[in-house]
């Protein structure tokens, strides 16, 4: 990580690492960089209309009226010499072809789930397994409900043991940026050398 040079007194500039904020259309991405975001949040969010209503299957989400169409775009400084950038996909499966372009340089990602409609991430599960990008799973609590433990949401999701499942509440500051912190965890352990089997 970067840091001061003790040399000559100066602060070197901060560590940035892209991370993508995922998952299903309508289980908080938008919200979930908003309410961690230290600076205003970009958003590129277009009201739902009448036409979209053959495409957009709005089961368990009617009270939702916008949707992002590109992004989301937010930062927070985790430490003095790390900062993450997060970048939120689009839910529509008509705009996943954006999900290639905004993968590059990502270290890692967040997937969000709705405890009401697990299915709805599948695709973005698979997206960052077959690209063997880490990821760690949010369970979003939709009005601050977390009917199932972790462990039985990983287990309905087929995720292997080293994937952390967090229950979390995307409208919570301090809920997202815990599960940015497991993330950056993950990150770390990925990276750092094992030890060498005994012989």
């Amino acid at each position: 990580m970067a840091g001061s040079d003790p040399t000559d007194g100066t602060v070197a500039a901060p560590d940035t690492v892209k991370i993508l904020i995922a998952g299903g259309f309508g289980v908080g991405k938008t919200t979930m960089v908003g309410s961690v975001s230290e600076i205003a949040p970009l958003r590129t969010e277009e009201p739902l209309t009448v036409a979209g209503l053959d495409i957009d299957d709005l089961k368990g989400i009617e009270e939702k009226r916008s949707t992002t169409v590109a992004l989301d775009f937010g930062r927070i400084t985790i430490a003095d010499d790390l900062v993450l950038y997060l970048f939120g996909t689009p839910g529509q499966q008509r705009f996943w072809f954006m999900w290639n372009d905004l993968a590059i340089g990502a270290l890692g990602a967040v997937v969000l789930v709705d405890v009401r409609r697990p299915e709805s991430s599948f695709a973005a599960i698979d997206f960052f397994e077959r690209r063997s990008i880490p990821f760690v799973v949010g369970v979003n609590g939709f009005h601050g409900l977390h009917p199932y433990p972790a462990e039985e949401i990983r287990e309905s999701l087929a995720l292997p043991a080293d994937v952390p499942v967090l229950l979390c509440d995307a409208r919570e500051r301090e809920s997202c940026r815990d599960v940015l912190i497991a993330l950056i965890d993950r990150l770390i352990a990925d990276v750092e050398p094992r030890p060498s089997p005994a012989r």
